[in-house]
């Protein structure tokens, strides 16, 4: 049986992902800091922000948990199916 290749990230690509992510909330949140309105409404979009933020984050645990589920439910029935053929055997004669 041949183990399926995982996808691997890169180091570099990890950093590109933290960096992007840090600059993109920087700039937003000098953005809102700068912007002339009154205080309440930076408040409000600032709160925005911060709920974007957060049901990004949390759809992104709920999409890679949902793969790695799809993952292990691939590895169980390949499993079980692997039990059932080592099991069975052709030329046993059933009495």
């Amino acid at each position: 049986m041949t183990k399926p290749i995982q996808p691997t990230q890169t180091t570099a690509f990890y950093a590109q992902a933290i960096l992007s992510f840090a600059v993109s909330l920087s700039s937003v949140v000098i953005a809102l800091v700068y912007l002339p309105v009154e205080g309440w409404v930076r408040a409000f979009l600032g709160l925005g922000l911060l709920y974007v933020v957060t049901s990004t984050v949390t759809l992104c645990k709920v999409v890679r948990d949902r793969q790695e589920q799809s993952e292990v439910s691939k590895r169980v029935d390949q499993a079980r199916l692997d039990k059932l053929l080592t099991e069975h055997d052709p030329f046993k004669v059933s009495t």
